[in-house]
């Protein structure tokens, strides 16, 4: 009779081995270490947030406004009388889930479309790049502009928009690095051993790409971050009252020469911490997920 325990075995080995990776990256490289512990806050702010503030987001009280950040309201209030540190804290889940929404929208189509064009070329590969030349012909905030002010300045419309201006750098990237290696020995090698060329592009040259890939993710996040808060600074963004950061630096401005600098400070350091915390993430998640560096 055959040994079934053996799969799960080997299963838990790899978990056990892709576990034990994270762990040689982290301690590898402190600067690392302190992006994943920023970005666990910012998550435990977008998950928890609305829960452990001290004060409803949207709850006014003119009676209170304008008041200097003290123990009662860390971050101050605004004109109206709502506590900023409450709405910086609940603006995080909005901001967060654009970035992520958006880029993870055009890193799926973009890798899809680069994928195809690296590994099959041919007429494919030149419309392609026609394709991402008119995009990127374009000022890309002026063209999220365009997008967001023709389709309407909703949550949905803000991460389309996001997403076509980001899906050219993926698209580019990873048909580079198939196009490198729809040649090498290892794809050979799996084309010879009888798999189709969708499984050679899926699972053998498609992970290789992933490690550069993983750079320009991280640093997508923060952009769009900042195309989210520029678009609503402008008034192309997220709606009042909605806690938004771009939103409330952009109320905050209007403040500042009478020395409320608190209302805007507060939601451009949040917001600096954010786009700080996805540039640091870059090298670290390119070290986790290269295939190359498994110890």
């Amino acid at each position: 009779m055959t040994d079934m325990p053996a799969p799960a075995k080997s299963t838990n080995t790899r978990q056990s081995g892709s576990f034990e990776h994270l762990v040689y990256v982290l301690r590898a490289n402190p600067v690392t270490l302190l992006a994943f512990g920023l970005f666990a806050f910012l998550i435990f702010c977008a998950l928890f947030g609305p829960s452990v503030v001290p004060y409803d987001p949207l709850e006014t009280n003119a009676t209170k406004a304008l008041q200097p950040p003290s123990m009662e309201h860390w971050f101050g209030t605004d004109q109206i009388g709502r506590d900023v540190f409450s709405r910086v804290i609940v603006a995080t889940r909005l901001d967060l889930s654009i970035s992520v929404a958006a880029v993870a929208l055009s890193f799926v189509v973009g890798s899809i479309l680069g994928a195809i064009a690296g590994y099959w070329g041919g007429w494919l590969d030149i419309v392609l790049n026609r394709f991402l030349d008119t995009i990127m012909a374009f000022p890309l905030f002026v063209l999220a502009m365009g997008i967001v002010a023709a389709l309407g300045n909703t949550i949905e419309n803000i991460i389309y928009a996001t997403a076509i201006i980001n899906m050219p750098f993926y698209a580019r990237l990873v048909r580079a690095e198939v196009n490198i290696r729809r040649d090498a020995g290892f794809a050979r090698a799996a084309k010879l051993s009888g798999n189709s060329d969708l499984r050679v592009l899926a699972l053998h040259i498609f992970p290789n790409a992933l490690p550069p890939m993983m750079v320009q993710v991280s640093l997508n996040l923060g952009w769009a971050i900042l195309n989210a808060a520029g678009l609503s600074f402008i008034g192309l963004g997220v709606r009042p009252p909605t806690p938004e950061w771009g939103i409330m630096v952009a109320e905050g401005a209007n403040f500042i020469v009478s020395g409320e600098w608190w209302l805007a400070v507060f939601p451009g350091l949040w917001l600096m911490i954010a786009v700080f915390t996805f540039n640091l993430l870059g090298d670290g998640l390119r070290d986790i997920v290269d295939p190359r560096k498994r110890t």
